[in-house]
């Protein structure tokens, strides 16, 4: 069986410790070494020739490294894997960074998915693993080599069971880029919890940074309604929903997103009261949150997940399992 190591890169060190825990290992050891100038090298500290080596690095911003910084350190290192004779290298990345530029939406924007992609194969990765990506369509076509997608719906489900009981319970979309999520997840809890699930829409059109649109699609009176989502930045998005299925008679409203990035400590989501529930998962650290509110988020930790993705690729299977289309 080939050898294989497992690195967490120092800006992702505690999920990549919940990671090795989970698979009943340890991290591999690295170097990353800062130079006066603001310049780093990085490399491991253990011989990979002849391995398969699995390297964590989450794509977010802060608090120590921006994501441009992350991103390159995932590069050298996965360089450095390769010129060192490792013959594979796998980046698992629980939050990639710039998968929201995927498309031109004004002229002569980047396509920045794509640069991404560019930038990962030529250091000679040779699979990307990830979570909840912002449109997956974007990621497969952006990517020449194998990319895949976990998610987290699994670990929502449970958490739905409890936030409605025995209430009736519906799916919202906030936007309609999310309708395809969201009706995977109200599918999922379908099957799962062996009953009926409902289905609501919101409508919301973005440009210049101003959001706009106030149709809404769904019966909600007397529902206990979930607002699912693949990220929460500033948290508007969620409050407005919120404030909608309210307004249409939902007696509970939860947000459920992957990715809670929090920018500017998402203020509104907490002071709105239209929220009963707010729940995330732990690709992305809650460091931007205060105290008070960081004491009402519920998190669910993705790192088994990734585990079970090693463990599957280890042993040349499919992560068939562990995604949910």
């Amino acid at each position: 069986m080939t050898a294989r190591h497992v690195f967490a890169l120092n800006a992702t060190t505690e999920f990549g410790e919940r990671v090795a825990s989970s698979l009943g290992t340890t991290l591999s050891p690295h170097e990353e070494r800062e130079f006066e100038d603001s310049e780093h090298k990085i490399r491991p500290l253990t011989g990979v020739r002849g391995s398969d080596c699995f390297v964590i690095q989450s794509l977010h911003s802060g608090p120590d490294q921006p994501a441009s910084e992350k991103l390159v350190r995932l590069l050298f290192f996965a360089g450095a894997l390769k010129q060192s004779g490792a013959t594979s290298v796998t980046a698992l990345i629980p939050f990639l960074a710039y998968a929201r530029k995927d498309r031109r939406t004004k002229p002569r924007d980047p396509v920045a998915t794509r640069l991404t992609a560019q930038l990962v194969e030529a250091a000679g990765i040779d699979h990307i693993v990830t979570l909840e990506i912002h449109n997956l369509m974007a990621l497969e076509n952006a990517f020449r080599i194998p990319a895949d997608n976990l998610s987290p719906y699994a670990d929502f489900a449970d958490h739905a069971l409890h936030f409605a009981g025995d209430a009736p319970l519906v799916v919202a979309s906030p936007d309609p880029g999310g309708v395809k999520r969201a009706q995977v997840f109200r599918e999922y809890l379908e099957w799962s919890l062996e009953r009926d699930v409902g289905f609501a829409l919101l409508e919301k059109r973005r440009s210049g940074g101003q959001v706009s649109g106030t149709l809404f699609a769904g019966e909600v009176d007397g529902a206990c309604a979930i607002i699912l989502d693949d990220m929460i930045a500033s948290g508007g998005t969620m409050v407005r929903a919120a404030e909608t299925l309210r307004a249409h008679g939902a007696s509970k409203v939860a947000a459920y997103a992957t990715h809670g990035l929090f920018t500017g400590g998402a203020t509104a989501l907490f002071e709105t009261g239209k929220l009963d529930q707010i729940l995330v998962t732990d690709s992305v650290p809650d460091f931007r949150l205060a105290e008070t509110h960081r004491a009402r988020i519920e998190t669910v930790s993705v790192a088994p997940l990734f585990a079970r993705a090693i463990e599957a690729l280890s042993g040349q299977k499919s992560l068939t399992d562990l995604q949910i289309y």
